[in-house]
């Protein structure tokens, strides 16, 4: 089968109603690796927001239980375009994210530029590393994917097009970005979490390779040094061969869930939706 076998499937759909099942065929098909490292670099982006970093830094969730919450989000996040909307673990999922959010302060600027991320972020991801960029049609797929998951949340004046998601998303970060201890807190713990997903002599290679990554406002932010320009250039030329050697393996056909992955570590024995998250009153 040539390698249009998921953009076909596709286009056959529609992007307007067909919105899940599109999101559900890039997220566990077509992309899988790309849209698991580009939702992670995503969340990791809005640290840099002080009061998104700072408010994450004093619940504790992402310094003293960093893998814990990197699963307990990332498994929640999956439930809705895995199960759908309207299905029993979607539902779960989406009160027990709307159950942690209601006990803080959070506000409706701060909630709508985290939502741009996952929409902005991924399709630049592709563009830069992916095996091919998003179609307009995936494009807009995403975008209705995210609108809804943004109406489930409450979200008021949620953008309608990539271009309005993308222009708040850089328009949030030109203003609100600056260097927070508790945010540089919570980007630490996330950083090295993200080395122990590979061998450990490989850890201090992934930290650089990491920042080769990251964009100067996003390294200013934290109050990162740059990876030396070499690194940028074997990190960029790495992630190109890796997507010329994709353009010609065949379709990927089994799905790839979060909870399989050996990143995920905290429910060796199995979880429930329920459960997932943080109470934000000890006991």
């Amino acid at each position: 089968m040539a390698k249009t076998l998921w953009r076909e499937r596709n286009e056959a759909l529609d992007a307007e109603t067909d919105y899940v099942e599109i999101y559900q065929n890039l997220a566990l098909y077509e992309f899988s690796w790309d849209i698991t490292q580009a939702l992670s670099f995503a969340l990791f982006r809005t640290y840099a927001v002080p009061s998104v970093g700072r408010l994450l830094d004093e619940t504790g969730a992402f310094t003293g239980a960093v893998q814990k919450r990197y699963d307990d989000t990332a498994l929640l996040l999956e439930a809705p375009f895995v199960h759908g909307f309207d299905s029993e673990a979607g539902r779960t999922a989406l009160r027990r994210i709307n159950q942690m959010h209601r006990a803080y302060d959070i506000s409706n600027d701060d909630f709508r530029y985290v939502l741009s991320t996952f929409v902005v972020v991924p399709k630049r991801w592709l563009d830069a590393y992916g095996w091919r960029p998003l179609t307009d049609h995936e494009l807009r797929a995403s975008v209705n994917y995210y609108r809804a998951l943004g109406r489930h949340m409450a979200i008021r004046d949620i953008p309608a097009t990539y271009d309005e998601f993308m222009h708040l998303m850089d328009d949030y970060e030109r203003a609100h970005f600056a260097y927070d201890e508790g945010g540089r807190r919570v980007a630490d713990a996330t950083l090295g979490l993200l080395t122990t997903f590979y061998p450990r002599p490989l850890r201090k290679p992934v930290e650089v390779f990491s920042r080769a990554l990251m964009d100067g406002p996003l390294l200013d932010a934290f109050g990162y040094d740059p990876a030396p320009p070499v690194a940028r250039r074997l990190s960029l030329a790495a992630m190109r061969a890796r997507a010329r050697l994709l353009r010609h393996t065949p379709s990927n056909r089994r799905p790839t869930f979060t909870a399989d992955l050996p990143r995920i570590k905290s429910y060796p024995d199995g979880y429930r939706l329920a459960d997932l998250g943080t109470c934000p009153v000890p006991h």
